[in-house]
């Protein structure tokens, strides 16, 4: 049974920073591509950043220079450092693993169950 757990969320101040964890269990987690997504309350869900099997990175232009994504295959885990929080960083954030055959030829997608963060002074 594949679970991605995130941890690491809550309430805080502006400018202030959060690390959030998201563990995966029942994946090989070193040969997926993982990422962070959001979704605030009456908007869609959109990404926030991505990491490869690889370790490329890559950043939605809102939280570049802000949040920093990076993994750790021997804990299983990946982790977003956001620092510099604003109120409309407020969300829940999702973890997510991704797996695509080289042919596009199947693809396994997981997601975790989402820890809030919010914002606000």
């Amino acid at each position: 049974q594949v679970q991605l757990v995130e941890s690491g969320g809550g309430l805080v101040q502006p400018g202030t920073s959060l690390r959030l964890s998201c563990t995966t269990s029942g994946i090989i987690f070193s040969v997926y591509d993982m990422a962070w997504y959001r979704q605030a309350p009456g908007k869609e869900r959109e990404l926030v950043a991505a990491i490869t099997s690889g370790g490329s990175t890559d950043y939605a232009d809102f939280v570049k220079g802000r949040f920093t994504i990076s993994r750790n295959n021997a804990k299983i885990t990946v982790y977003l450092q956001m620092n510099s929080l604003k109120p409309e960083d407020t969300a829940v954030y999702y973890c997510n693993a991704d797996l695509r055959g080289p042919a596009g030829d199947f693809e396994y997608v997981y997601w975790g169950q989402g820890t809030q963060v919010t914002v606000s002074s």
